[in-house]
């Protein structure tokens, strides 16, 4: 991965450039290929096939040149494009795309889906920049239309478009293999491994398309299986970086397949007559004898070797972020007329230090200078590169030879960082999602009528007319049938207590009597909040000055791309700093997803207004980690760096204490020792909390006496309730940070009996790639002998213990070993639960995973998967003992664990879990058991606005837009008004339509929806037209007051309270005859278009609906 991005450094298209990845799975492990490497490879193997007149240049790992593919033959075969006009069958297009891997969906959002929805077919092909629309009229393509899966609307008319295979294994070759596992064993395996292989050998049978179908890959091709360079042309060129190194990780992963295959055959997990899943090296050697190929290794010349290319370049000099050499050889070099190029992230830093230093112009460039072939005396870059080198040239024409130099950050400071990734595209989430979370036979919570049970969808006649209603039942079986325009009426419902609710019951008091009380109740915590944070709003705070040159030049420094909702909370926080009043904002992002980069931005940009920082950590281990991301990112910069911990001795912190109160500190980090009495700053300006809820009830006390004095960025991966409640009804502001960074995979969970067998395959499987295990036992008492049980079981393993009970140094030098790759396994408490970064540290083995939280679970699962391997997370419990809600929680952080990400819907599940005692007190619990958590938060954001309103005080634009209770409108107008079956046939994608429909505000939302469905489901019957006209009724009875619209003997009655108050004669002028304005409601004759023409008048009822609502809404 890094060289392909120094590459595209140097190239000048860099689309030519493919990395074919390795698959995540390890030879002989039935596990699924993530979307990355299906999706890498399958590209990379499509260029290689059609190179056009852009040949593409490929890199590659041993392991994945290594892996056996489907033959180029067969990826011809199964490869299909469709033109415009083109006469093909639905039928068998969605026939061969189920053979060739494509995965049905009920929504196309990822490579290799594909839906149908009447004469529609969407498809995204693994190798197109994004999915395609496909529309038939008969057999007949129609049209062809790139769409954006993010709102599924279409972008771009195309032509034609070319559809590949959408997996290396194609389930069409399952049926012909499947016979030859009948003979494997399987009674040796523990059964729940033993029924998920009984799948797979059917789904072969089927010729289905399955996750694990990889695994068999090596079956589907024998006995002649293809590999990359049957993809390259025979003219192809070969550049190997280090053919030594290259035999020896040839030779090891050999080595190690064969102990893995070893293995598998002795517990009966391997089917009989399994080919190798790769090609040995004597493959490779063939190879090379029949293709050009290039020796960029160091070493000496060999006769079976080209010419060594690296004799030509020397490792430049080190600087260690001494800048006072590094411009004394700059100088040098200028002066015998040797050219410098510095690729750095901290190019405009540099530039300037040499300007100030010799008084010349230093130009800045973001592109490396090799267009034209002359290079200038001296350049910055800013940028990235592995490494630096100096390259003795020969010059023409009998010159003097010179020499070229190019430093980069590891000469210039010595940082081995990876390089920057292009910005990744964020994972499209379809519209539908946010409504996803209601499924038959959910408790749900209707506004007016209380607590019931889901049903699902129904089709009833009324009037006339046929129509879909949502189906709620009651207790004593009663039913509440919903019309689909008030679906945002209903909501799931999410409680405090294990135990369902208690249904309640149609046509009594008893509902509006619990909404009563607890919306009292919401009325007096929305004034005691109202209070709290109005209190801070009128304390002055300090305005942070715009962002300075520097600042800009610490973040183009980033060695990452900041994903999009990453920029959002940085630019949030900027925002809220340069106000005038103190700042409280909460950033809830999953472990390892950029949340250190927001506190290390805001801090530099206080400490740029000359003010200190303390950033406060749970625990010393964690202060250590960011005292060396600090220490590190800000070593270009005057900032002065320091931590209180445990790991100082008490002289170092009395000279630090002594420092920070002189003002000689600019940030320090350290543990809840800062909140000590005797820590005195100069002039605190920002406040940093990582995990506020692991801090004491005393420290809490003194943070919030703290918070309304300097600006507090507050960061978890699992808000606490309180604070989570807080930021979903705006009387707090909150970030989100929900995009994982690019390379990041979901972890794999297993849940289950602690069983050694697991625990042993579990920890050599990580430890043979080169990676480090964590394993939780949460009790000191008897740590030491889980150790001696461990090396017993796993012997291989260099095992080492940490703990919070132990004395400062040895805990340290234990963390510092594990860090350093010294250590293998590390024994440990939850002390690892927050914050720590440990790249290379996949797999964690948790036991009595049953004695956890579930925000301790999720953040233990985060301590691994931070790098670009995939993660292992094994969370066990012993036989028998567990409760249900310990089963839940498991439960939860099995289902959540293949997601990334999921930590802010974890803290929601949580409130279903753990009850909501701490999200408000036990004074709110009841409240919130009564009427769901989703109907209280809505009172409650009502609750405060109204209050801000009788106040005087403006909403902000956010407060705006929190989902409060808007007043209810039953319109039942005589028509057909659904989406029926033929146009949308999946039941559930229809529910949330309905749901997002319902919650339709403006006309213009409601006219973009029509658009929408157009586009996605193909030209839209006259039930989706009445539907959408009464969505559109629906909205302008809000603005007008309206409060019902029904047919009342043979006329269209409009109620209305406000007509009492109104000038009731001039809206009848202004209505017209044929209309009556009563003191309720208006009455508007009912025709329809039919008779409306034969008496003369070509306005129909809807028309004149219409009007009467627009005229009311301008009336006052």
């Amino acid at each position: 991965r890094a060289l392909t991005e120094s590459l595209r450094a140097w190239m000048a298209d860099p689309t030519r450039l493919h990395r074919f990845p390795e698959p995540n799975a390890l030879f002989y492990e039935r596990a699924p290929w993530t979307q990355e490497v299906v999706v890498g490879r399958l590209q990379t193997l499509a260029a290689l096939l059609e190179p056009g007149d852009r040949p593409p240049i490929v890199v590659t790992s041993v392991r994945a040149l290594m892996q056996v593919t489907l033959p180029p033959r067969q990826f011809r075969l199964g490869t299909r494009t469709l033109r415009q006009g083109q006469l093909t069958s639905m039928e068998k297009l969605v026939a061969a795309w189920l053979g060739l891997g494509y995965r049905p969906a009920t929504v196309v959002e990822v490579p290799g889906q594909f839906s149908r929805r009447g004469g529609i077919l969407d498809v995204y092909p693994p190798t197109d920049e994004g999915p395609v629309r496909i529309e038939f009229f008969g057999d007949e393509v129609e049209s062809l239309r790139r769409f954006d899966p993010a709102t599924q609307r279409s972008r771009e008319r195309l032509e034609r478009i070319t559809i590949p295979p959408a997996s290396e294994a194609l389930p069409r070759l399952g049926p012909a293999i499947a016979p030859k596992l009948t003979p494997w064993d399987l009674s040796r395996i523990p059964e729940d491994e033993a029924e998920p292989l009984r799948r797979d050998r059917q789904r072969l049978a089927e010729g289905s398309f399955f996750p694990e179908l990889p695994f068999y890959l090596p079956y589907l091709y024998a006995p002649t299986p293809s590999w990359l360079l049957d993809y390259l042309p025979p003219e192809g060129l070969i550049v190997v970086e280090e053919p030594e190194a290259l035999r020896d990780a040839w030779t090891d992963l050999e080595q190690q397949a064969h102990r893995l295959r070893e293995e598998a055959t002795r517990q009966g997990r391997l089917p009989p007559g399994y080919p190798p899943p790769y090609l040995p090296w004597e493959r490779w050697q063939e190879a090379l004898t029949r293709r050009p190929w290039l020796n960029l290794g160091y070493g000496e010349e060999e006769e079976t070797h080209p010419h060594p290319l690296s004799n030509a370049f020397i490792p430049g000099p080190r600087f260690g972020g001494q800048i006072k050499p590094l411009l004394g050889h700059l100088r040098s070099a200028q002066a015998v007329g040797e050219p410098v190029i510095l690729i750095s992230r901290q190019a405009p830093r540099l530039a300037e230090l040499w300007t100030q230093e010799t008084g010349q112009d230093a130009p800045l460039q973001d592109a490396l200078p090799i267009a034209d072939g002359l290079l200038p005396p001296l350049t910055f870059v800013q940028g990235v590169l592995e490494e630096g080198w100096s390259l003795r040239t020969e010059r023409r024409g009998g010159a003097p030879a010179r020499t070229i130099h190019l430093f980069t950050d590891a000469e210039l400071f010595g940082w081995r960082r990876p390089a920057p990734r292009r910005r990744p595209r964020p994972r499209p989430i379809a519209p539908e999602s946010p409504f996803t979370d209601l499924e038959p036979g959910d408790y749900v919570v209707h506004i007016e009528h209380g607590i019931g049970i889901f049903r699902g969808l129904t089709t009833l006649h009324s009037n006339g007319s046929e129509r879909e209603y949502l189906v709620i039942q009651y207790a004593g079986e009663d039913r509440l049938y919903v019309p689909i325009h008030q679906a945002d009426r209903v909501s799931r419902y999410i409680g405090t207590e294990d135990r369902p609710p208690r249904l309640h019951r149609l046509g009594t008091a008893e509902w509006d009597r619990v909404k009563r009380q607890a919306k009292q109740a919401v009325e007096q915590v929305a004034r005691e909040l109202l209070e709290l944070y109005a209190a801070r709003e009128l304390v002055p705070g300090h305005a942070f000055s715009p962002d300075t040159d520097w600042q800009h030049e610490l973040e183009a420094a980033f060695p990452y791309i900041e994903t999009e909702d990453q920029i959002q909370a940085i630019e949030a926080v900027k925002r809220d700093m340069e106000r005038p009043r103190p700042m409280d904002r909460l950033i809830c992002g999953d472990a390892g997803y950029g949340k250190t980069e927001v506190a290390l931005r805001a801090a530099f940009k206080a400490v740029m207004d000359g003010k200190q920082v303390a950033f406060l950590v749970p625990t010393t281990v964690l202060a250590q980690q960011h005292y060396n991301t600090f220490r590190e990112r800000l070593a270009p910069f005057p900032v002065e760096v320091e931590m209180l911990s445990r790991f100082r001795s008490p002289r170092e912190q009395r000279e630090i204490l002594e420092r920070l109160e002189a003002g000689q500190v600019d940030i320090v980090i350290g543990t809840h020792r800062l909140l000590s009495p005797d820590v005195r700053f100069k002039d605190l300006g920002l406040l940093i909390i990582d995990e506020e809820q692991r801090f004491g009830v005393t420290h809490k006390e003194r943070l919030k006496r703290m918070r309304t004095q300097v600006d507090v960025l507050t960061m978890t991966a699992t808000p606490i309730p309180r604070t989570l409640y807080m930021a979903l009804t705006g009387v707090r502001e909150i970030s989100t940070i929900e995009t994982p960074p690019e390379e990041r995979l979901p972890v794999t969970v297993h849940v289950g009996e602690y069983d050694p067998n697991v625990v042993r395959h579990a920890i050599l499987r990580e430890l043979e790639r080169g990676g480090q295990v964590f394993y939780v036992h949460n009790r000191v008492q008897t740590i030491a002998t889980v150790k001696r049980r461990l090396e017993r079981l796993v012997p291989e393993a260099r095992i080492a213990i940490a703990h919070g009970q132990m004395r400062e140094a040895d805990l340290e030098r234990v963390m510092l070993r594990f860090v350093d790759g010294e250590v293998d396994l590390l024994l440990t408490t939850t002390i690892i639960e927050s914050g720590l970064d440990i790249p290379n540290a996949n797999t964690i083995i948790v036991e009595d995973a049953d004695r956890f939280g579930l925000a301790q679970l999720y953040q233990l699962r985060g301590r691994v998967g931070r790098g670009a391997m995939r993660a292992y997370a094994y969370f066990f419990y012993r036989r028998g003992r567990m409760t249900e809600e310990a089963r839940q929680r498991l439960e939860t952080i099995r289902e959540t664990g293949g997601r990334l990400g999921a930590g802010f819907n974890i803290a929601m599940r949580d409130l279903e879990i753990r009850g909501a005692g701490e999200l408000l007190g036990v004074r709110q619990h009841g409240h919130i058991a009564a009427v769901g958590f989703d109907l209280y938060t809505r009172l409650l954001a009502q609750a405060v606005q109204e209050l801000k309103a009788r106040r005087g005080e403006t909403l902000r634009e956010r407060e705006r837009g929190m989902p409060t209770l808007p007043p209810l409108v039953t319109i039942d107008l005589p028509l057909p008004a659904y989406i029926p079956e033929a146009y949308v046939s999946d039941q559930t994608l229809r529910l949330r339509l309905y749901r997002r429909l319902a919650q339709v505000a403006r006309l213009e939302e409601v006219e973009a929806m029509a658009e929408e469905l157009a586009d996605r489901f193909g030209p839209r019957p006259q039930e989706v037209e009445n539907l959408l006209f009464q969505l559109r009724i629906k909205v302008l009875a809000g603005r007008a007051g309206v409060r019902a619209i029904r047919l009342e003997a043979g006329k269209l009655a409009v109620y209305c309270d406000r007509l009492a108050e109104v000038n009731r004669p001039g809206l009848q002028r202004r209505l017209g005859h044929g209309i009556r304005v009563g003191r309720r409601a208006i009455w508007i004759p009912w025709l329809s278009r039919e008779r409306a023409w034969a008496g003369k008048s070509a306005i129909s009822w809807q028309e004149l609906l219409v009007r009467v609502l627009e005229t009311l809404a301008t009336e006052r």
